[in-house]
């Protein structure tokens, strides 16, 4: 395989899967080719993706409630600093 990425990254990557196959177990990689073994680590994988992709939805809702909260309590404050302003000015 050819590819312009980084050796070493790639290096770093084939050995996370070489890993998560020796994780499978022994009696997995005796009873599964290496394409099922490749399969489960796949399926594994997209596991992690999906739970990382929906903790990241959650978070930036979150972060997106918090900013948006900030926003409205600055605002609030202006507004009654302008209100005081207004009224220590007579206008």
């Amino acid at each position: 395989m050819t590819s312009d990425a980084d050796e070493q990254h790639l290096q770093a990557l084939a050995n996370s899967l070489n890993q998560r196959i020796h994780d499978l177990g022994t009696k997995a990689a005796r009873s599964g080719s290496p394409a099922q073994l490749l399969a489960m680590v796949a399926l594994g994988l997209a596991d992690e993706l999906s739970a990382s992709e929906e903790r990241l939805e959650q978070l930036q809702g979150a972060t997106r409630r918090v900013v948006q909260a900030a926003i409205d309590r600055i605002d609030r404050r202006l507004a009654a600093d302008t209100q005081e302003a207004n009224e220590a000015t007579g206008a």
